[in-house]
């Protein structure tokens, strides 16, 4: 990203804590049990926590012009797969269970990016099928059973509820995911290049970028933090039934792009998914405290969803269109020696 891009998301960014903030004021204004409750603080930074680490998956795969529809079904597969793997292996380190969850969630997202990147079908295409077929997988392998929190040790389940310093676990989890996607987006040549294939994917084949290694790196990403989300769904809930993280899948992408992330790729960032997803979640929790029915929720949401649409839309336009006048000013006005020659 040039400067002026990165200066148009800083100011995407800003204006989406803004109206965090804004929301939240507005809310504890009416009702101050909504901040000011003994679990009030600690639920604004827990509940966005699940959301944002599925919207930083879909910056990786958005980022490359593609999408991936099938994060909440490979949540909901993770996290059945996390409490059966407690309830048959009894005293298996949680850590274990763990890393085999994100790995089963990596191996997903490597099945989509294969797809996509070598079979060369639409990421659209691919993951609403496989969005499906994770959900049906599920279904056949749970069948009308329930995780339950007896299923799972007590050390596991305590994490999706307890806090380090008053800032619950989870949030912590997603923290750190947030820095290691900005780091590796913003400073790992890898991570560039995914914004080079967003931008344009011709004009990177043509430098010599690995466009179809590089989006399958981006699934497969995806995939990971889709796993680590639902490993985090069944901490949190310590229930799991066949239809966990139903919908998810629009949440995220909606966060995303709420957040700046471009929905025609090349440009946004994990924060900015992360602030959008903040926000949705803000707006949910506040909207029933003010007394909006449910209708509305969805309404706000979709509203959300149109405006930064047609934001990103106008801001690539008028950067166009600036581009065009700077080159063709510069067409216009003659090299310095040339200027000299002239004299």
């Amino acid at each position: 990203m040039n400067g002026r891009v990165g200066a148009l998301l800083r100011r995407r960014e800003s204006g989406v804590l803004l109206a965090v903030v804004l929301v939240i004021a507005v809310t504890t204004a009416i009702n101050p049990s909504f901040l000011f409750s003994d679990s009030g603080y600690a639920n604004l930074l827990l509940t966005p926590s699940i959301l944002a680490v599925l919207a930083i998956a879909q910056t990786f795969v958005i980022v490359t012009r593609n999408i991936d529809l099938s994060v909440s079904a490979t949540l909901g597969l993770t996290a059945f797969a996390t409490g059966t793997m407690f309830s048959s292996w009894t005293g298996v380190p949680a850590v274990v269970v763990v890393v085999l969850a994100i790995a089963l969630g990596g191996a997903l997202g490597l099945l989509n990016g294969v797809l996509i990147s070598v079979a060369k079908v639409p990421a659209l295409v691919i993951t609403l099928g496989t969005l499906y077929a994770y959900r049906g997988i599920q279904v056949i392998w749970q069948g009308s059973s329930l995780i339950t929190p007896d299923e799972m040790p007590d050390g596991f389940t305590n994490l999706g509820v307890g806090s380090v310093l008053g800032v619950p676990v989870l949030a912590i989890v997603a923290l750190l995911v947030l820095l290691g996607a900005g780091y590796f987006l913003g400073f790992r040549r890898a991570g560039r290049e995914f914004y080079a294939i967003g931008s344009d994917e011709q004009a990177a084949r043509l430098y010599g970028l690995p466009v179809g290694r590089r989006v399958l790196i981006a699934f497969v990403l995806s995939g990971l933090l889709s796993g680590l989300a639902g490993v985090m769904y069944a901490a949190r809930y310590a229930t799991v039934s066949s239809s966990a993280g139903t919908g998810l899948e629009l949440q995220a992408v909606a966060a995303a792009v709420i957040g700046g992330v471009a929905i025609f790729g090349g440009s946004g960032t994990p924060l900015g998914a992360v602030l959008g997803a903040v926000l949705l979640t803000t707006i949910s929790s506040t909207l029933p405290t003010i007394g909006v029915p449910d209708f509305w929720q969805q309404a706000v949401v979709g509203a959300l969803i149109l405006l930064a649409i047609v934001l990103d839309r106008v801001l690539a336009a008028r950067t166009a269109r600036r581009l065009t006048s700077e080159q063709s000013a510069a067409r216009l006005d003659p090299a310095p020696t040339t200027k000299a020659a002239i004299r």
